[in-house]
C-alpha cells in the first residue's frame, strides 16, 4: 500500500510542475501586453511626428485669405522637394518651392512661390495651361512634342534667355514619361498678356499657352529672377497614374 501512495505522490508532483499560478500567468500576460503597447506607441509617435512636421510647416505659412494652397498638394510638393534634395538634384541650401495646382480653375491664382526658410508666400498669381489641355479647367496632359498640352510633375528651374515670348526660364522635367521631354519641347516659363484678370473678364477664362506655364507679364522679371537656378517647380494634377508612379512622391 505504501508503494501505491508513493506512486500517486510522484504523479502529483509531475503534473503540478507545469502549472502556473493565476498571479504568475497574469503577470506574464501583462509583460507581453506592455511590450506590444510600447511597440505600437513608438510606431504611432513616429507617424505622428512625420505628419506634424509637414502640417506644422504648412500652418506656419501665411497664405492670403481665400487664396490658400491645398494642404494635400503642398504635402506632395514637399515630399518631392525632400526626395530631389536627397538625390542631389537640388542643392542643400535650396529653399524655394513653386507649386501650380492645375486642378483649380485657370481664373484663380493657382501658382504659389513659397520660401520654406522664411515660411512665407513670395508670389501668388495666375498661371496658364496649354491650349489642348483644356478650357477654363485643365483635363488633358502630354509629354509629346507639338501636342500643345501641359505636362504634370516636378521640374528643376534652369537658365534664363530672351526668346519669342521675351524673358523666359528653361525647365528640366524630372518625371520620366510625364515631363522629361520638356526641354526638348521648349516648355518654359514666360510672361503673357493673356494671363490677366482683364482677359478672363472678357473671355470667361485666361488665355492658354502651347504647353508652357505662362505667367502675368508684369511678374515675369521678378518671379523668374527669384526662382531661376536650380529651384523646384511642381505642376500638380490629381492623376492617379502619375501620383502612384512618380519616384519623387514615394515616402
Amino acid at each position: 500500500m505504501n508503494g501505491f501512495y508513493g506512486v500517486l505522490g510522484l504523479i502529483y508532483m509531475v503534473t503540478t510542475s507545469f502549472y502556473l499560478s493565476p498571479r504568475t500567468a497574469v503577470k506574464n500576460e501583462n509583460v507581453i501586453t506592455t511590450k506590444t503597447e510600447r511597440v505600437t506607441d513608438t510606431k504611432s509617435e513616429k507617424s505622428t511626428a512625420v505628419v506634424s512636421s509637414s502640417e506644422a510647416l504648412y500652418n506656419s505659412i501665411a497664405f492670403e485669405s481665400e487664396h490658400e494652397l491645398n494642404y494635400e498638394v503642398f504635402s506632395k510638393a514637399l515630399t518631392g522637394f525632400e526626395n530631389l534634395k536627397k538625390a542631389g538634384l537640388l542643392t542643400q541650401d535650396s529653399h524655394l518651392l513653386t507649386i501650380c495646382d492645375f486642378s483649380m480653375s485657370s481664373n484663380m491664382k493657382r501658382l504659389w512661390v513659397i520660401d520654406l526658410d522664411d515660411k512665407k508666400v513670395v508670389f501668388n498669381s495666375l498661371v496658364a495651361h496649354g491650349k489642348n489641355t483644356g478650357e477654363e479647367f485643365a483635363t488633358n496632359f502630354s509629354n509629346t512634342e507639338s501636342s500643345r498640352q501641359s505636362s504634370m510633375g516636378f521640374y528643376i528651374t534652369d537658365a534664363t534667355y530672351q526668346g519669342d515670348n521675351g524673358y523666359s526660364l528653361k525647365l528640366l522635367g524630372m518625371d520620366k514619361g510625364f515631363n522629361d521631354a520638356a526641354y526638348r519641347r521648349a516648355i518654359v516659363m514666360h510672361g503673357a498678356d493673356y494671363v490677366s484678370d482683364q482677359f478672363a473678364a472678357t473671355h470667361k477664362r485666361i488665355g492658354r499657352s502651347w504647353g508652357c506655364p505662362a505667367i502675368p507679364r508684369e511678374l515675369t522679371q521678378s518671379m523668374i529672377n527669384t526662382i531661376k537656378g536650380r529651384n523646384l517647380l511642381f505642376i500638380y494634377y490629381p492623376d492617379q497614374n502619375y501620383l502612384s508612379s512618380s519616384e519623387w512622391l514615394k515616402s
